[in-house]
């Protein structure tokens, strides 16, 4: 669904209480990733922001390793993405490292969503 959040998928408030409890532990995870893609970090609910990033993220994984060829609106996505992510570094390793980062927040998060059911 165009302009739909990955966190749709989630009840609002456990989503919040997910969050809270995982930036107990992945605070700087964050932050890193907030300054790769160019995110504020001093507006409010940023963290939210990244972590639906991250969400996206995974998505966009899914969708390449598919089988199945993705939609327009997809292929976008996932591209604008990773554009984001690659801008004004130097290294695929940079690169990397924030893929692997948005990573382990977005599995994380679900692995803390999950257990609150």
């Amino acid at each position: 669904m165009q302009g739909s959040s990955a966190l749709d998928n989630y009840d609002l408030r456990k989503a919040h209480q997910a969050l809270k409890m995982l930036l107990i532990d992945r605070s700087n995870e964050f932050r890193i990733l907030a300054l790769g893609i160019g995110y504020p970090i001093n507006t409010k609910d940023w963290e939210l922001i990244v972590l639906n990033f991250c969400l996206d993220f995974i998505e966009c994984f899914h969708t390449w390793s598919d089988d199945n060829p993705p939609d327009h609106y997809h292929i976008h996505k996932c591209m604008t993405q990773m554009r984001q992510m690659a801008r004004g570094k130097s290294t695929m390793t940079e690169v990397t490292h924030l893929q692997n980062t948005a990573y382990l927040i977005a599995e994380d998060f679900k692995a803390i969503y999950k257990r609150m059911e």
